[in-house]
């Protein structure tokens, strides 16, 4: 194999970022499945086995040392001349063969592929078999009006790809979804892995979520909650009227069935929680102060009646 800086087009100075850069780039362009370039599979291989050896900080290492090859192979052991050293004229300094099982290629210092290059192919290597590429994960925020529409959402991976996902209708927080294949590319010829994405509720500027309910605080005028009226309802799906009571307390709570986040498959869809608030007006009104130092001395009440520590 070529010298693996060179099959990344970088320098031997190049940095770790540099190097995953290069590698992704050149591995979205040859991937097999998706590239049209001459000898893609051959070239993509070749990538992923550069990147095996100069993307790994130890091989790295070892490879600028020149302690292995190009393809994380042990470099063959350097020879000081026959009849020097060990008994008998071997002179075969620090070069131990540690066979395992009896087998030759089972050895554990010396790669198989070396036997055979010093003993004519004699000896049998075993190839590698592919990689599956690992997973990758990220998360997306989904606005609350999508959970009940549904659509896509536009998520960038950590390989660099842009990617619209499908949001199902009425998710919950959370939910992961699986992307077969859209992970960092598998490594000879493996599978790429899978790209999980976890959906997240937007927060809204109206609306609490709990659960599948929704809750909202809705401002109502005193004369509405002494007379009652008809007031609209924002929610997700659009706004609706609802009657106010006559003599209604501010913090009454109203439930409009069905009107919270939709369910999943065969479950029922939550509730909207609206909590009623008497909001006064904004400027001063003498007239009303007036009416209200009169309740006071002629119709006074104790609205806490009953509290105590």
């Amino acid at each position: 194999m070529r010298d693996p800086y060179s099959v990344l087009g970088l320098a031997k100075t190049a940095s770790a970022a540099e190097i995953k850069s290069a590698f992704r780039k050149l591995a979205k362009k040859y991937h097999p499945d998706q590239s049209k370039e001459p000898k893609a599979k051959e070239r993509f291989a070749e990538v992923g086995q550069a990147y095996e050896i100069i993307g790994d900080e130890k091989k790295r290492a070892a490879f600028d040392r020149g302690e292995i090859d190009a393809e994380g192979k042990p470099r063959a052991p350097q020879f000081e001349g026959f009849g020097a050293g060990a008994p008998g004229g071997a002179g075969f300094r620090n070069f131990h063969f540690d066979f395992g099982a009896g087998d030759p290629g089972a050895s554990r210092n010396i790669d198989p592929d070396i036997f055979a290059e010093m003993f004519g192919g004699g000896m049998r290597s075993r190839a590698r078999p592919p990689a599956r590429g690992e997973d990758v994960a990220v998360s997306a925020t989904v606005p609350l009006a999508q959970v009940v529409s549904g659509g896509d959402v536009r998520v960038i991976l950590p390989t660099g790809k842009t990617l619209d996902v499908a949001v199902p209708v009425g998710f919950e927080d959370g939910k992961a979804i699986r992307l077969r294949g859209q992970g960092e590319p598998g490594q000879r010829n493996g599978l790429a892995g899978d790209a999980l994405v976890t959906l997240r509720y937007a927060s809204h500027p109206l609306f609490k979520v709990e659960g599948r309910d929704l809750r909202l605080d809705l401002p109502i005028t005193l004369y509405e909650a002494v007379l009652g009226a008809k007031v609209r309802v924002p929610t997700l799906s659009g706004a609706v009227e609802i009657a106010v009571a006559a003599g209604t307390s501010s913090g009454r709570v109203l439930r409009l069935r069905g009107k919270g986040l939709p369910g999943a498959v065969e479950s029922a869809p939550g509730d909207l929680l609206v909590t009623l608030r008497i909001a006064l007006p904004a400027s001063e009104d003498k007239a009303l102060a007036d009416l209200m130092r009169q309740w006071r001395d002629e119709k006074s009440y104790d609205p806490r009646q009953g509290l105590s520590a």
